[in-house]
């Protein structure tokens, strides 16, 4: 029979098998059970149903890692409605821009970013403003736990929902134009969750510590696969690494998920800082971005006594459509040579990398080619953007997505990303990885970050510059760096020029702001 995969199964599982049991933890420590969360997701659907809020209406959530985030995500989708989680780094103007472009009726905010909207409140369709809590934001908004306490949570009644109905619409970062509304459905969110808890072996025994920002790609699906499982959320509202430690010794964090940024932060603190690296329970932590460092995953993995699980995706791919988790592999080739890629294609998808032609790479793990990917959890489209989603399931292999990533294949099909398209450098003819080149650097033990980039050179066209962050009391030079490159690396990967800064700009989910970098630091050389 067919019965329509929806991002409520995961809800109803999770009050319906677990409902005495903690399911959300809030940022304070208030403990909520499974069906005290329940309850309060039925008065959040009842406050927005109050309030207007229709089947198909798009309602923007802007907050930081909450319970209440959680809440209303899953309320939105219980009256059928579509939520737009937006980023909380952006300005008044990219929030004008979004909510236009999808034509918000509501907008749900948290005190600490609520007066961004405000600043654009009269040029944006959306009529309702909420507010947690409202009498710390200026203007009129109403506040989210005097609707919610006033609500009943029987009056809802579901309506008919497809699974091909628009579940959410994230909007990409804009950083080659205006942003892109990526359109989920219930289904891709579904089968999304689905195969991110079997290849993240996520159960109800973990306690899952939310340090990724929930508003990323929903938190890469994680408020459905905690949910559906019975696992605990542990909330806390920003990254912190002191915060981070306290939470998972005070509720047996098992599971998180973080950049290399997020990890190095970990270690830093781990190594300044009288902590014990877990509670009870063994943690294992998943990254994605930028590959980690070997030597970050041999300190995390050594040090601490986690476990890292690298895995890929892009917005628009779920995100997640590969994984490393091969216990097999790792046995037989080492836990270095697999953690550090992106790894074999999850269940149900399908990813070549191809040449200009569409042709596959060879299999190699040499050969460069972009990657291109087809499965269930990949978007319907970008929202009232009917040419560049044709656009990006055409090019080299029509009717697959073009993720832009440049990338190796091995023989057993596990995929190691050598660049975005976009920062692939070119010299002399010759393709240079920068993330190579990073990775070489990052063995240098004085160097605490580094960004490398392609900049303009007379005779090669372009040539490796790096962009260093020294650690604390280092005393590195320019030749140094260099000559420390040209020990590890073809001579022709390494950096011709290298600038010392203090700190490299970042997205909020620990990704370096290479196209920033380009602008700032892409001086010519000759």
């Amino acid at each position: 029979m067919h019965r329509p995969m929806t991002t409520l199964d995961f809800l109803d599982r999770g009050i319906d098998v677990y409902g005495d049991a903690v399911g959300v933890v809030a940022h304070d420590g208030t403990e909520y059970t499974y069906a005290e969360f329940g309850e309060r997701v039925d008065r959040a659907a009842a406050t927005l149903s109050d309030l207007g809020i229709e089947q198909g209406d798009r309602v923007a959530l802007l907050s930081p890692n909450t319970h209440w985030f959680l809440e209303t995500l899953f309320a939105i989708n219980v009256l059928g409605a579509v939520s737009v989680p937006l980023n909380y780094r952006l300005i008044a103007e990219d929030y004008e821009y979004i909510l236009d472009d999808c034509g918000a009726r509501a907008v749900v905010a948290d005190h600490e970013y609520a007066e961004k909207v405000e600043a654009i409140r009269d040029r944006v369709p959306a009529a309702t403003f909420v507010a947690n809590p409202a009498d710390r934001v200026d203007g009129d908004w109403r506040d989210y736990e005097s609707l919610l306490e006033g609500a009943d949570p029987d009056a809802v009644e579901r309506p008919d929902i497809s699974e091909d109905d628009p579940a959410t619409i994230n909007y990409t970062s804009g950083t080659t134009g205006d942003p892109k509304g990526v359109v989920r459905t219930h289904r891709t969110e579904h089968w999304h969750a689905l195969i991110t808890t079997h290849h993240t072996e996520v159960s109800d025994d973990d306690a899952y510590l939310w340090t990724l920002p929930m508003f990323h790609v929903n938190g890469w699906g994680y408020p459905y696969v905690i949910t559906g499982v019975g696992g605990t959320h542990v909330c806390q509202r920003h990254f912190d690494a002191e915060g981070a430690f306290e939470r998972i010794h005070a509720h047996d964090v098992t599971y998180l998920c973080g950049a290399p940024t997020v990890l190095d932060r970990m270690i830093d603190h781990y190594q300044t800082h009288d902590v014990a690296a877990t509670g009870d329970k063994p943690v294992r932590i998943a990254t994605a971005a930028s590959p980690p460092p070997e030597s970050t995953i041999r300190t995390v993995e050594d040090e601490l006594g986690w476990n890292i699980l690298h895995v890929y995706g892009l917005t628009e791919t779920g995100p997640l459509i590969t994984t490393s988790n091969s216990p097999r592999r790792i046995e037989s080739e080492g836990r270095f040579a697999i953690k550090t890629r992106q790894g074999h294609a999850m269940l149900g998808t399908e990813v070549r990398v191809v040449d200009e032609d569409g042709e596959d790479v060879p299999p190699d793990d040499e050969t460069m080619g972009e990657i291109v990917v087809r499965g269930n959890q990949v978007m319907d489209r970008y929202w009232n953007k009917p040419e560049r989603t044709r656009e990006a399931f055409a090019g080299r292999v029509d009717g697959w997505f073009h993720t832009g990533d440049f990338a190796t294949i091995d023989e057993r099909g596990m995929v190691a990303i050598k660049d975005r398209k976009k920062d692939v450098i070119i010299s002399g003819g010759e393709n240079i990885s920068s993330v190579e080149v990073e990775d070489a650097l990052y063995d240098h033990p004085d160097i605490e970050r580094v960004a490398v980039i392609g900049v303009p050179h007379e005779k090669w066209g372009e040539t490796p510059k790096a962009i260093v962050v020294p650690a604390v009391g280092a005393d590195l030079t320019e030749d140094g760096v260099i000559e420390f490159a040209r020990d590890n690396l073809a001579h022709f990967k390494c950096p011709t020029v290298v600038e010392f800064v203090g700190d490299l700009p970042e997205t909020s989910t620990g990704k370096i702001r290479k196209v920033e970098l380009r602008e700032s630091h892409g001086e010519p050389v000759e």
